[in-house]
């Protein structure tokens, strides 16, 4: 479970909150993902209260050894602190109240670990029993807030009956909590908001029995709960030293304090101190039942609460708690560790809303699994996968990533994978909506040449070009096969302009080296001194797999007035799934490049590539969204395509667009199938891919490449992002819940607000936009 734990005393402190980091420990231990915001310093006695006038400011607090107050607070978090260790444990603090810490808690922090299953405020410093208590609780008002909020809580209390705080007994108290907590989870009634729990600390409690009660109502009977101070002896008062000097009170009765009278008013201050000896009292007379009568009794007190502080009446008597975990086993476990945030948060969220949280628990590594072969779902990058576990566990392990798929996600593959399938479906879809593309391998541009001898369509366009103006030539685009994030794309119409462009990246090398190598490569000249990226971005570019290119003939492209007539293209998610299933995402995003579009003849810019004579100003024609500047609302750079329509792209068009890419999509996993040496989609696999399509002015759809582990955060951006949303809720919806009745991978049905489960494959394309293009059975199992 994701656990989101905040209190009212404040961070880890022997004197006055020492309770808080035994607790979250054990929560760790027991497998939860376990989230912390807290008040910065003791906030008890102050209910369900917002500080409405001031703004919250957070700090950042990061735990030490347990029981040792050696922790460590920080004005900011470790993110964003040069060099700092990002694996370190590190909670949050907040200027305000509990209340508050849950809300903030709840929506504005924690997000990338996905959704909070309950909400656990405490332990406290000392019990909430009985209605005088906890109508004043901080405790209980934070665990009511996240009630609110719709979110399952509990409010948690140690009730000590010495200050002698021995670290074995609160170890068995907070082992007895999370083990109840577990159970509660578990058997949940509906018509509980919130449970607050007492937890006696004494030797043994992991024995005791756990009672249901109710709250005991009792009133002050001494009077006034307040005592007059001069003003001199209040001022500054440390408000933990405060807190501790009341908790002392526990466990001890006190006698009045005569009230003098006076006449007039006298100046003078007031110190809160309640009487304990009141509610003592009230529960030695009181009946059994009651939260005090079961702590006075060294039982656990768990009292069913509404989020307007009544109790459930027809929960009562002992609450049975099994010897083993309460907490049935899930339907499988997963591991979701994306590349980046945004992804990640979009992922968990996903699972969220299509999975019910009893049907699967989130773990941080795989050695967590309590089997080798118990039920395994892990969404991570393809680096982290383990392939490994995926054979030997076919039937129980289901990975977002097939082990081979070149055929598809590397442009020259690609270019031979179209090509072979051609040969015996020469009319397939592949045909009419692939460009012309000739691959060839080169390390040196000394040896361009040979490398080129076999291209004989690019020979042939060179000669159609002799003698035509820039703007009458036909014009080739080269993209090294293995780059992304457009490094290495270049255009050119000519056999010098080929030859010039090798030239420079190996000028490039040479005099970045200054003579220390002679290693002037051309996939390093890339990876080191891409003039177009590297002074914005990080390449990332592995250089020993630059030596490939393909040379594809540039189309011109559809261009939308509405939108500056800037260049554009299609940017569709497509999910594989087994051996094999295919689906298109139905909703769409357009991809504009960051200045209107000039055709490549025009757009000559001398001063473009270090002053490379017929370079081209490749502004016009890139439209990877990781080269253009940040979106603006007037001139944005990622769109839903299907917002265009209402201004610059008729309805049609957009369905005879949508149309051609379903059936050429289905073509092309088709044709990746027949080269079953490079494209082995795996039984438990599944895997989304980012396809790139272009429109030209007659509206035909091209396509252009295969993306695995597309860049969603890119190319999702704020306008983009419900498509990203959207898609992912539909991968999960198909590889977890059906169609069919056999509820997925997993046989999971229903989740979240998901009463209903997809039977029919129409279901799908309904329920969650995903249109399948591909059914094909290859053999696997």
């Amino acid at each position: 479970m994701h656990i989101l734990v905040t209190n009212d005393d404040g961070p880890p402190s022997n004197q006055s909150s020492p309770y808080i980091h035994s607790f979250v420990i054990t929560l760790q231990s027991a497998g939860h993902t376990v989230s912390v915001i807290l008040p910065h310093q003791q906030r008890s006695w102050i209910g369900k209260a917002h500080f409405a006038a001031q703004v919250v400011k957070p700090t950042y607090f990061r735990p030490g050894n347990l029981h040792q107050d050696d922790g460590t607070t920080h004005a900011k978090p470790l993110q964003s602190e040069a060099g700092s260790d990002s694996e370190h444990e590190e909670w949050v603090l907040v200027n305000s109240t509990p209340a508050t810490a849950a809300q903030l808690g709840l929506f504005h922090f924690f997000q990338d670990r996905g959704p909070v299953d309950l909400v656990v405020s405490g332990p406290n410093y000392g019990r909430n029993t009985t209605s005088l208590f906890s109508l004043s609780s901080g405790t209980i008002g934070g665990a009511m807030e996240a009630a609110v909020c719709r979110k399952r809580a509990v409010a948690l209390s140690y009730a000590f009956f010495s200050r002698d705080h021995d670290p074995e007994i609160i170890a068995g108290a907070s082992i007895m909590s999370v083990k109840l907590i577990e159970h509660l989870m578990s058997h949940w009634d509906d018509g509980v908001d919130l449970y607050s729990v007492n937890v006696p600390l004494i030797e043994g409690i992991e024995g005791k029995r756990v009672m249901y009660t109710y709250a005991l109502q009792n009133y002050w009977a001494s009077g006034s709960s307040f005592t007059e101070i001069e003003a001199k002896d209040e001022e500054n008062e440390d408000p933990e030293e405060k807190e501790v000097e009341i908790r002392e009170q526990e466990g001890r009765d006190e006698g009045g304090e005569d009230v003098r009278k006076r006449r007039g008013h006298k100046h003078r201050h007031f110190s809160w101190t309640p009487k304990f000896s009141d509610v003592y009292q009230s529960v030695e007379t009181s009946e059994p039942g009651n939260d005090g009568w079961a702590v006075k009794e060294g039982l656990v007190s768990v009292t069913p609460l509404k989020a307007n502080f009544m109790h459930i009446a027809e929960l009562k008597g002992e609450l049975k708690l099994s010897s083993q975990s309460s907490v049935p086993p899930p339907k499988f476990y997963a591991l979701i560790d994306y590349e980046d945030s945004y992804t990640q948060t979009i992922i968990l969220g996903a699972l969220s809303s299509m999975v019910s949280s009893k049907n699967y628990r989130l773990i941080p590594t795989n050695d967590e699994l309590p089997s080798p072969s118990s039920p395994f779902l892990q969404i991570s990058s393809y680096e982290a996968l383990p392939f490994k576990h995926i054979q030997d566990h076919p039937r129980t392990t289901l990975v977002n990533s097939c082990v081979i798929r070149k055929a598809l996600i590397r442009k020259h593959y690609l270019a031979h994978t179209v090509h072979t399938y051609l040969v015996k479906h020469a009319d397939c879809e592949l045909k009419f909506h692939v460009p012309v593309t000739l691959d060839f391998e080169v390390d040196y541009a000394e040896f361009l040449d040979d490398a080129l001898v076999e291209a004989y369509e690019l020979h042939e366009s060179f000669t159609r070009n002799e003698g035509k103006a820039a703007t009458d030539r036909e014009w080739w685009i080269l993209k090294p096969s293995m780059s992304d994030k457009g490094v290495g794309i270049r255009l050119f119409s000519t056999k010098q302009e080929v030859h010039d462009i090798f030239d420079q990246w190996e000028l490039d090398q040479s005099g970045s080296e200054d003579g220390e190598d002679d290693n002037d490569s051309i996939e390093s000249a890339l990876a080191d001194a891409n003039p177009s990226v590297t002074s914005k971005f990080d390449s990332g570019i592995i250089t020993s797999q630059l030596r490939h290119f393909i040379a594809q003939l540039y189309i011109s492209p559809l261009l939308l007035p509405g939108y500056q007539n800037r260049k554009f293209h299609i940017r569709t998610y497509v999910v594989s799934v087994g051996a094999i299933h295919v689906y298109v995402y139905k909703q769409m995003l357009a991809l504009f490049a960051e200045v209107p579009y000039r055709a490549p003849g025009i757009s000559i810019d001398p001063q473009i590539h270090h002053g490379l004579e017929a370079a081209v100003d490749m502004r016009p024609h890139l439209t990877n969204t990781c080269l253009q500047p940040d979106s603006s609302n007037t001139n944005p750079t990622v769109l839903p395509l299907h917002s265009l329509v209402s201004s610059s792209l008729p309805p049609a068009l957009l369905s005879s667009i949508t149309s051609q890419i379903y059936t050429t999509t289905s073509a092309l996993f088709r044709a990746a199938v027949a080269q079953p040496t490079n494209f082995q989609p795996l039984p438990n696999a599944f895997e989304v891919f980012g396809i790139d399509w272009l429109v030209d002015p007659e509206g035909k759809v091209h396509l252009l490449e295969v993306n695995a582990f597309p860049d969603f955060k890119q190319s999702g951006q704020e306008e983009g992002r419900g498509v990203v949303e959207g898609m992912w809720k539909g991968v999960l919806g198909i590889v977890l819940r059906g169609p069919g009745a056999d509820g997925g991978f997993f046989g999971v049905l229903g989740g979240e607000g998901e009463a209903e489960d997809v039977q029919e494959k129409g279901d799908v394309e309904s329920k969650w936009g995903m249109k399948e293009v591909v059914d094909l059975d290859i053999g696997r199992r």
